[in-house]
Protein backbone atom coordinates (compact mmCIF):
# COMPACT_ATOMS: atom_id res chain seq x y z
CA UNK A 1 0.00 0.00 0.00
CA UNK A 2 3.21 2.41 0.83
CA UNK A 3 4.69 1.74 -2.82
CA UNK A 4 0.56 2.97 -4.22
CA UNK A 5 1.25 6.10 -2.01
CA UNK A 6 4.72 6.92 -3.62
CA UNK A 7 3.59 6.04 -7.34
CA UNK A 8 0.32 8.68 -6.90
CA UNK A 9 2.33 11.55 -5.34
CA UNK A 10 4.93 11.25 -7.79
CA UNK A 11 2.51 10.90 -10.71
CA UNK A 12 0.40 13.83 -9.36
CA UNK A 13 3.86 15.93 -9.02
CA UNK A 14 5.08 15.13 -12.69
CA UNK A 15 1.47 16.40 -13.95
CA UNK A 16 1.88 19.24 -12.16
CA UNK A 17 5.60 20.15 -13.11
CA UNK A 18 4.62 19.53 -16.91
CA UNK A 19 1.47 22.10 -16.59
CA UNK A 20 3.49 24.28 -15.29
CA UNK A 21 6.38 24.12 -17.91
CA UNK A 22 3.84 24.36 -20.86
CA UNK A 23 2.80 28.45 -20.18
CA UNK A 24 5.32 29.51 -22.76
CA UNK A 25 4.38 29.18 -26.32
CA UNK A 26 5.79 30.17 -30.06
CA UNK A 27 3.82 32.42 -31.69
CA UNK A 28 3.44 33.10 -35.57
CA UNK A 29 3.83 37.04 -35.99
CA UNK A 30 0.72 38.41 -37.38
CA UNK A 31 -1.35 34.32 -37.30
CA UNK A 32 0.15 33.58 -40.78
CA UNK A 33 2.96 32.22 -42.23
CA UNK A 34 3.18 35.26 -44.89
CA UNK A 35 2.11 37.81 -42.20
CA UNK A 36 5.79 39.31 -42.45
CA UNK A 37 4.98 42.17 -45.68
CA UNK A 38 3.71 45.31 -46.62
CA UNK A 39 -0.36 45.85 -45.58
CA UNK A 40 -2.45 46.90 -47.92
CA UNK A 41 -4.32 48.69 -44.75
CA UNK A 42 -3.76 49.86 -41.12
CA UNK A 43 -6.30 47.27 -39.81
CA UNK A 44 -4.15 44.68 -41.34
CA UNK A 45 -1.07 45.83 -39.77
CA UNK A 46 1.33 43.84 -37.51
CA UNK A 47 1.07 46.20 -34.39
CA UNK A 48 -3.17 45.65 -34.46
CA UNK A 49 -2.66 41.69 -34.38
CA UNK A 50 0.02 42.14 -31.64
CA UNK A 51 -2.26 44.92 -29.71
CA UNK A 52 -5.11 41.66 -29.60
CA UNK A 53 -2.69 39.40 -28.39
CA UNK A 54 -1.13 38.60 -24.84
CA UNK A 55 2.83 37.84 -24.83
CA UNK A 56 4.35 36.44 -21.64
CA UNK A 57 8.25 36.71 -20.59
CA UNK A 58 9.71 33.08 -22.12
CA UNK A 59 7.05 33.09 -25.39
CA UNK A 60 8.81 33.18 -28.55
CA UNK A 61 7.73 35.23 -31.79
CA UNK A 62 8.21 33.22 -35.05
CA UNK A 63 8.33 34.57 -38.47
CA UNK A 64 8.12 33.10 -41.83
CA UNK A 65 9.45 34.92 -44.62
CA UNK A 66 11.44 34.62 -47.78
CA UNK A 67 15.58 35.36 -46.04
CA UNK A 68 16.42 36.27 -50.05
CA UNK A 69 14.21 39.41 -49.79
CA UNK A 70 13.80 40.17 -46.78
CA UNK A 71 14.96 40.32 -42.92
CA UNK A 72 14.06 41.12 -39.46
CA UNK A 73 15.51 43.68 -36.95
CA UNK A 74 15.16 44.17 -33.73
CA UNK A 75 15.78 47.78 -33.30
CA UNK A 76 15.27 50.32 -29.72
CA UNK A 77 12.78 52.49 -29.94
CA UNK A 78 13.95 55.62 -31.82
CA UNK A 79 15.17 53.24 -34.55
CA UNK A 80 12.05 52.05 -34.74
CA UNK A 81 9.99 55.17 -35.05
CA UNK A 82 12.69 56.53 -37.45
CA UNK A 83 12.71 53.33 -39.65
CA UNK A 84 16.56 53.16 -38.90
CA UNK A 85 17.97 50.21 -40.62
CA UNK A 86 21.64 51.52 -39.83
CA UNK A 87 22.30 50.12 -36.57
CA UNK A 88 19.91 47.13 -35.71
CA UNK A 89 20.53 44.83 -31.60
CA UNK A 90 20.24 42.24 -33.50
CA UNK A 91 19.58 40.88 -37.20
CA UNK A 92 17.68 38.15 -38.29
CA UNK A 93 17.76 37.04 -42.21
CA UNK A 94 17.17 32.98 -42.05
CA UNK A 95 13.59 33.13 -43.26
CA UNK A 96 12.34 31.27 -39.93
CA UNK A 97 13.01 33.43 -37.51
CA UNK A 98 12.90 32.75 -33.82
CA UNK A 99 13.07 35.67 -31.08
CA UNK A 100 12.30 34.64 -27.56
CA UNK A 101 10.71 37.37 -25.32
CA UNK A 102 13.18 37.29 -22.43
CA UNK A 103 12.55 40.06 -20.31
CA UNK A 104 8.97 42.60 -19.87
CA UNK A 105 8.27 45.77 -21.86
CA UNK A 106 8.08 46.70 -25.21
CA UNK A 107 10.15 44.86 -28.07
CA UNK A 108 10.76 46.95 -31.53
CA UNK A 109 11.05 45.23 -34.74
CA UNK A 110 11.30 46.76 -38.25
CA UNK A 111 11.68 44.76 -41.43
CA UNK A 112 14.98 44.83 -43.43
CA UNK A 113 14.01 45.46 -47.11
CA UNK A 114 14.73 48.98 -48.43
CA UNK A 115 11.53 51.36 -47.72
CA UNK A 116 9.46 48.41 -46.19
CA UNK A 117 9.45 49.98 -42.93
CA UNK A 118 8.30 52.97 -44.07
CA UNK A 119 5.46 51.72 -45.77
CA UNK A 120 4.08 49.95 -42.39
CA UNK A 121 6.51 46.61 -42.10
CA UNK A 122 6.99 46.90 -38.36
CA UNK A 123 5.94 45.67 -35.25
CA UNK A 124 6.17 46.49 -31.49
CA UNK A 125 5.22 43.87 -29.25
CA UNK A 126 4.62 44.71 -25.21
CA UNK A 127 5.16 41.81 -22.79
CA UNK A 128 3.10 40.99 -19.40
CA UNK A 129 5.65 41.42 -16.57
CA UNK A 130 5.49 37.74 -14.50
CA UNK A 131 2.98 36.74 -12.65
CA UNK A 132 3.63 38.08 -8.62
CA UNK A 133 5.08 40.87 -9.96
CA UNK A 134 8.64 39.60 -9.47
CA UNK A 135 11.20 42.20 -10.09
CA UNK A 136 14.72 41.70 -11.28
CA UNK A 137 17.87 43.78 -9.78
CA UNK A 138 17.70 47.12 -11.15
CA UNK A 139 14.52 46.66 -13.73
CA UNK A 140 11.27 48.09 -13.72
CA UNK A 141 8.78 46.58 -15.79
CA UNK A 142 6.63 48.17 -17.75
CA UNK A 143 2.73 47.92 -17.69
CA UNK A 144 1.06 45.19 -18.68
CA UNK A 145 -1.22 46.09 -21.78
CA UNK A 146 -4.72 46.99 -21.41
CA UNK A 147 -6.97 43.90 -22.66
CA UNK A 148 -8.59 44.07 -25.93
CA UNK A 149 -12.93 44.30 -26.20
CA UNK A 150 -12.19 41.96 -29.02
CA UNK A 151 -9.35 39.23 -27.79
CA UNK A 152 -8.40 36.97 -30.62
CA UNK A 153 -5.19 35.05 -29.36
CA UNK A 154 -1.81 34.66 -31.40
CA UNK A 155 -1.59 31.70 -33.71
CA UNK A 156 0.33 29.29 -31.96
CA UNK A 157 3.57 27.60 -34.05
CA UNK A 158 3.68 23.92 -33.41
CA UNK A 159 6.50 22.77 -31.56
CA UNK A 160 9.04 19.66 -30.87
CA UNK A 161 8.37 21.23 -27.19
CA UNK A 162 4.35 20.03 -27.63
CA UNK A 163 4.98 17.03 -28.59
CA UNK A 164 6.91 16.28 -25.63
CA UNK A 165 4.65 17.33 -23.44
CA UNK A 166 2.28 15.28 -24.60
CA UNK A 167 4.29 12.67 -24.24
CA UNK A 168 5.25 13.49 -20.78
CA UNK A 169 1.56 13.69 -20.23
CA UNK A 170 0.46 10.54 -21.27
CA UNK A 171 3.15 9.27 -18.91
CA UNK A 172 1.97 10.89 -16.18
CA UNK A 173 -1.49 9.90 -16.58
CA UNK A 174 -0.24 6.73 -17.15
CA UNK A 175 1.55 6.51 -13.58
CA UNK A 176 -1.66 7.80 -12.22
CA UNK A 177 -3.96 4.94 -13.65
CA UNK A 178 -1.78 2.60 -12.31
CA UNK A 179 -1.79 3.99 -8.96
CA UNK A 180 -5.65 4.17 -8.85
CA UNK A 181 -5.73 0.67 -9.65
CA UNK A 182 -3.30 0.03 -6.57
CA UNK A 183 -6.18 1.80 -4.49
CA UNK A 184 -8.73 -0.13 -6.17
CA UNK A 185 -6.96 -3.92 -5.46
Amino acid sequence: MAGCSIIASASIFVLFLLIGFSSAKELLVGGKIDAWKITSSEADSLNKWAERSRFQVGDHLVWKYDGKEDSVLEVDKEDYANCSTSNPMKEYNDGTTKVELDRPGAFYFISGAAGHCQKGQKLVVVVMSPRGGRRSAGFSPAPSPAPSAEFEGPAVAPTSGATALKSGLVMALGVLAMSVGCFLM
